[in-house]
C-alpha cells in the first residue's frame, strides 16, 4: 500500500497554517456543540490571518483540512475510532474513519508541514498512575515530533506534578503565554510556576524559530489561560473531578476511554459550566495559535 495514495495534503507553501484535532468532535463534546466549536475555531484562526486545517481520517484516507460538510458528518459520527499514534496504520489499512488525538494530529500535521497546532488541553499522567501506569501518548509525542501545541494546560483530571515532571524529563519546553503560572484547563492559574513566560506571539515565535534552528527535534507546549470570565473556581473543579472519578471507578472505565468519560461526566456534574469553559478555551487557543503561526511565518521570510 502506498501511503501517499491515502493522503489528501494541500499545498501549504507560503501559508501560515494551524492544525486542529478531531477528537473534540467525536469524544470531547456533545452534538451540536462539537461542530459549532470546531467551525468557530477555524474562524478564529482565519481572523488571526492564518489558515486552519482540521485533521481526520475518513474511510482510511488521511485528510488535512476537512470541509464544513466533513466536520458536520464527523461530529454526528458515533462509531469513529479515537486515533492515537499506534492506531494510524490500522485505521488506514482497514478503511476506517477516525478522529485524531493530540499525538496523532501532531504526527499528521508534521507530515503535511504544519508547525502550529491548537487544541483544548493535553493528556498526561493520569491519577492513580502507580496502579494503572496510565500515561497519555500525547506526552511522548512532544519529544518525537516538532509540532508546537497551543493549549490551556494539562487537563485538570490528570496528575499535574507527574505530568510536568514527565515533560521536564523529556526536555519539552513549556511556554507560558502571558502567564508565569501553569493554567489547568478549566482554571486560569495554579501554584505551579513556569520557567518560561512569553509576552506575545512574537516572543513565542522567536523561541520556536531558535528551537528549530538548533535542530532540537521536539515540539513545544504553549500554555494559554482560559479567558478570565470563563475560569472556574479550583476547589469547585476538584470537587467535581473527585465525583467523576468515583463514578469512573464504579463503572470500570480505563484506557483511552478515561478522558472522554470524565469530561462527559463533568458536564453533568458542573451543570454545563465545564462545557461552556471548554468551548471558550479552545476558541481562545485557536486565536493565539493563529497569531503565533503568522508571527513565525513572518520570521521565516
Amino acid at each position: 500500500m502506498n501511503l501517499l495514495e491515502n493522503m489528501e495534503i494541500p499545498d501549504l507553501s507560503g501559508v501560515p497554517a494551524v492544525a486542529l484535532e478531531t477528537t473534540v468532535l467525536t469524544h470531547g463534546m456533545p452534538y451540536p456543540q462539537n461542530v459549532e466549536c470546531a467551525l468557530a475555531c477555524e474562524e478564529e484562526i482565519r481572523k488571526a490571518g492564518a489558515k486552519p486545517y482540521t485533521i481526520g481520517i475518513l474511510d482510511g484516507r488521511i485528510k488535512i483540512g476537512l470541509t464544513k460538510e466533513e466536520i458536520e458528518a464527523l461530529g454526528r459520527n458515533t462509531t469513529a475510532i479515537k486515533v492515537s499514534r499506534k492506531d494510524i496504520p490500522y485505521c488506514i489499512a482497514e478503511g476506517k474513519t477516525g478522529s485524531t488525538t493530540v499525538a496523532a494530529t501532531m504526527i499528521l500535521a508534521h507530515l503535511a508541514g504544519i508547525r502550529i497546532f491548537a487544541t483544548g488541553g493535553i493528556g498526561g499522567v493520569h491519577r492513580g498512575f502507580e496502579e494503572t501506569m496510565d500515561v497519555s501518548s500525547d506526552l511522548e509525542e512532544f519529544s518525537k515530533t516538532p509540532v508546537h501545541v497551543v493549549c490551556a494546560g494539562p487537563k485538570a483530571i490528570l496528575d499535574i506534578p507527574r505530568t510536568m515532571e514527565y515533560l521536564e524529563t523529556k526536555g519539552v519546553p513549556v511556554l507560558g503565554y502571558q502567564t508565569e503560572f501553569l493554567p489547568l484547563f478549566y482554571t486560569r492559574t495554579s501554584s505551579y510556576r513556569l520557567d518560561i513566560s512569553c509576552r506575545d506571539a512574537e516572543d513565542v515565535a522567536t523561541l520556536l524559530q531558535l528551537q528549530e534552528q538548533l535542530g532540537l527535534k521536539s515540539g513545544s507546549l504553549i500554555v494559554n489561560p482560559v479567558p478570565e470570565e470563563y475560569s472556574l473556581d479550583p476547589e469547585f473543579v476538584e470537587d467535581c473531578i473527585q465525583k467523576a472519578l468515583s463514578m469512573m471507578e464504579k463503572d470500570g472505565i480505563h484506557g483511552k476511554q478515561v478522558t472522554p468519560y470524565l469530561l462527559d461526566k463533568l458536564v453533568g456534574i458542573t451543570g454545563g459550566k465545564s462545557l461552556e469553559t471548554n468551548v471558550a478555551l479552545i476558541k481562545n487557543n485557536a486565536r493565539v495559535a493563529g497569531e503565533i503561526a503568522v508571527a513565525l511565518w513572518r520570521k521565516d521570510r
